[in-house]
């Protein structure tokens, strides 16, 4: 019990820090989650567009710009995927070497002191948020695979009523959505992740960044110029 309470003395301010950070990851998360299902977001005004893009393209008898969409979207969550083993690579062999890491940035002024147990305690936190930003992206990617299939299954106009139709439309457009969900999930920690690298300087910079980039977020998913451009052309 005394060196549970030395610990959390001792460690009070980075327990502090990575609580906070937890909450603005996962809090902000689960809120734009449950919001868009209330109002206009990035995500909600996208799935309209992909439920419009599905129905045209069940209308249509070729369909091979259709593909050429899908495997330019499964390239671009390929290039953030294969960028996260490099990442990680990069951590781990960081990991290997933290006393040269804390002799860098020790020379930076603002830095707080910090033990070898603490700069790998702050490095597997990187690597935790990277190895989660894999596994969406690769989600992602296999999703986007699943989406390109139920394209090549898709009914010809023909050979489908307006109802089929409709209903196949409805879903190609979630697992479009849910793949483009997962993709911004791991965008998302790539966010985060770039705030973490401030704990390393100072734990209260490190909680000034995660709530920046909450901030940012916001206002890019929210209530940004492009969310209102693409409103705008919904209604029109």
């Amino acid at each position: 019990m005394e060196q549970l309470l030395n610990f959390l003395h001792t460690n009070w301010l980075n327990l502090l820090a990575l609580s906070w950070f937890l909450l603005c990851f996962k809090g902000y998360n689960s809120y734009s989650r449950r919001r868009a299902k209330s109002c206009y977001c990035l995500a909600s005004v996208m799935h309209s567009y992909r439920l419009e893009w599905m129905t045209r393209m069940l209308r249509r008898e070729v369909r091979i710009a259709d593909t050429a969409a899908v495997a330019n979207l499964e390239r671009s969550v390929s290039f953030f995927a294969s960028s996260t083993m490099l990442i990680l690579a990069g951590l781990m062999t960081v990991l290997g070497s933290t006393d040269k890491a804390i002799d860098v940035v020790g020379d930076i002024p603002f830095v707080s002191h910090a033990t070898k147990s603490e700069w790998e305690l702050k490095l597997l936190v990187l690597i935790g948020l990277f190895v989660y930003a894999f596994l969406k992206f690769t989600w992602s990617l296999r999703q986007y695979g699943f989406t390109s299939v139920m394209i090549g299954g898709a009914p010809q106009p023909a050979d489908a009523s307006e109802s089929e139709v409709k209903a196949y439309a409805s879903r190609l457009a979630i697992m479009s959505s849910m793949a483009a969900n997962n993709f911004n999930l791991g965008l998302r920690t790539y966010y985060f992740s770039l705030s973490v690298l401030a704990w390393f300087i100072n734990p209260w910079l490190f909680m000034l960044m995660a709530t920046g980039v909450v901030v940012i977020l916001y206002r890019r998913e929210f209530n940004s110029s492009t969310l209102h451009q693409l409103v705008i052309s919904r209604m029109e």
